[in-house]
């Protein structure tokens, strides 16, 4: 049964009104929620405000590298200290670091580029910061509903977004209602604000129903993959940060690792990948398998443990990609526009702002008696904030390094270390990307194979050992959430022509071409999607190369579990 029949048979939905409904638990969600109600009290108000998180509590499906500029959570809570947030570990030093196969080259500290500094930021777990949000929102009157996933968009008669509705619950792999079934619930709000994070599944609806990329360039996309380690105590260096540039990437692929060192012991440590990726043979997971064997990073981890991992998509597109962030009934906040400063391999600060921005502007209008309007002063707000002049400075970054790893960081250090010396808070030229990230692929035959070598379960580890410490979990009868809008494409197209990337790009063994059998014993290609190991990065949804793949949210709560991410 289609989701139409099966509300035409069981319907109609129960339905809540708020004022203000919130789509994602994460930081920028949770910042909207709470200043809202910060709001409200200061001017006597009451202002209803409801929270959807997709995962099983807020935090579960958070991953982030994470070094954090204070910036905007001391402006939305600025006794944060007082109030306990899990913001323990300063950063202590800085190194940049250029990787050869063997070797490597640190930048003296006078020429790390003033995007590299993190002088008084801090080295986190985002999934404790976010999980203290949420106490800190549910303290302040926030109503927050762990487990239910926007699975729908609403809109009024005259095609304004009016709320949003959770997916139904019980329904068999055939799409059929179980005895367990249970029919998903309407929230319909004055205004809803989209915080799903990067390529956030409504969020894609929305930017596409309401044409909000319209002269803007092609969002650019990156994965993480991503590791925590406990070492052993002689090698902890509390508050070390550390990038590298170069090797495992080659110097026209875009790409670099992280290595944090958190408070008790533990690092956090990781490669992102741009997806506009040429070479189908690459995948990111194994990339950063290898990239733990360099002398520079395997000296952190040797005789320590791996006790985390996880994935995560990262909209890096930047402010020349960012798509209009308001329409009739709502906005995009935080990643779910792309608000993240490449450049500073951050966005955590620029989540929380757009947050409290679009708050702002929402509740001028809900106590002014508006609603499904269009909030424009969140946008003009954001144009006049401390946010827009950082993401202008880096503007240019991503683009830059399309041009090969020697330009980017010849350009990188002109913009961000020559021009800041001279008094240029941004640079005066603009570099403009043209292609979307899937339409860089190349054919297979075009492209020297790459063979990765076998993991060996200390420093280097398989897919399906790293999915099992993600805690990922998913009810095995319910109707697969990664979608093709055409099953012949994977077999026709993407293997053919392709050798199959989907099963390289994902990082959770999702994806896996399988010999079939008919019942005259012909042997053929099928793909296996094995929807239960996926850990919602979204990576298949961005890079895809023929954009088959659509990823929808599975039953609320289903996915990974992260702890300590």
């Amino acid at each position: 049964m289609t989701p139409a029949e099966i509300l035409a048979e069981h319907g109609p939905r129960e339905a809540m009104e708020y004022d203000v409904v919130v789509v994602g638990g994460g930081p920028a969600g949770l910042a909207t929620a709470i200043r809202l109600k910060q709001l409200a009290a200061e001017q006597g108000k009451e202002v209803s405000v409801v929270v959807l998180e997709k995962g099983s509590e807020p935090g579960a499906h958070i991953l982030s590298g994470a070094v954090m500029d204070p910036i905007a959570i001391t402006e939305l809570l600025p006794n944060w200290r007082e109030l306990g947030a899990p913001l323990n570990q300063p950063v202590t030093a800085d190194q940049v670091l250029f990787l050869t196969e063997t070797d490597s080259f640190s930048t003296p500290k006078l020429l790390i580029p003033e995007c590299f500094h993190n002088e008084g930021n801090y080295v986190v777990s985002l999934g404790n910061v976010v999980r203290w949000m949420a106490q800190q929102a549910e303290a302040a009157g926030v109503e927050i509903f762990p487990g239910f996933a926007g699975a729908e968009v609403l809109y009024d008669d005259a095609g304004a977004v009016k709320g949003v509705a959770t997916g139904n619950l019980g329904v068999g792999k055939d799409g059929v209602p179980t005895g367990e079934f249970q029919l998903g619930m309407e929230l319909h709000a004055k205004y809803t604000v989209f915080a799903e994070g990067s390529r956030g599944q409504l969020g894609r609806q929305l930017i596409e129903r309401f044409k909000l990329d319209a002269d803007r360039d092609p969002q650019a996309y990156a994965i993480g993959v991503k590791e925590l380690w406990e070492l052993v105590p002689g090698k902890h260096q509390p508050g070390l940060v550390v990038h590298t540039a170069g090797w495992p990437m080659d110097t026209m692929t875009y790409g670099g690792g992280f290595l944090y060192h958190l408070e008790d012991n533990k690092v956090t440590l990781g490669l992102v990948v741009g997806l506009d990726y040429t070479n189908p043979w690459l995948s990111p997971f194994e990339e950063m398998q290898r990239w733990k064997t360099h002398p520079s990073i395997r000296a952190h981890l040797e005789g320590g443990k791996r006790i985390g991992y996880g994935a995560r998509a990262i909209t890096a597109g930047g402010i020349l990609s960012l798509p209009k962030t308001v329409f009739p009934g709502g906005a995009l906040v935080g990643c779910e526009a792309g608000y993240l400063n490449a450049a500073r391999i951050k966005g955590s600060h620029a989540a929380i702002k757009t947050g409290m921005l679009a708050a702002e502007a929402a509740f001028a209008a809900v106590t002014a008696g508006r609603q499904h309007d269009v909030l424009n002063a969140y946008p003009a707000a954001f144009k006049t904030s401390w946010l827009h002049a950082e993401l202008d400075q880096s503007r240019n970054f991503k683009q830059w390094f399309k041009k090969g790893l020697y330009v980017g960081s010849f350009m990188t250090g002109i913009e961000h270390w020559l021009l800041p010396l001279m008094g240029v808070k941004a640079p005066p030229w603009t570099i403009h990307r043209t292609a979307p990230d899937y339409s860089y692929l190349k054919p297979a035959a075009d492209c020297p194979q790459i063979v990765y070598p076998k993991p060996d379960g200390k420093l280097t580890f398989d897919r399906l050992s790293s999915v099992f410490i993600s805690n990922t979990n998913h009810g095995e009868n319910q109707p697969a959430h990664l979608t093709l809008k055409d099953a012949s494409v994977p077999v026709n197209i993407n293997l053919a022509k392709y050798a199959g990337p989907e099963s390289r790009y994902c990082p959770a063994g999702v994806y896996e071409y399988v010999k079939a059998t008919d019942s005259h014993g012909k042997e053929s290609d099928r793909l296996q999607i094995n929807a239960q190991n996926c850990v919602h990065c979204k990576t298949c949804d961005i890079k895809d190369p023929t954009q088959n793949i659509v990823w929808v949210a599975p039953e609320g709560g289903g996915g990974p579990n992260y702890s300590g991410m």
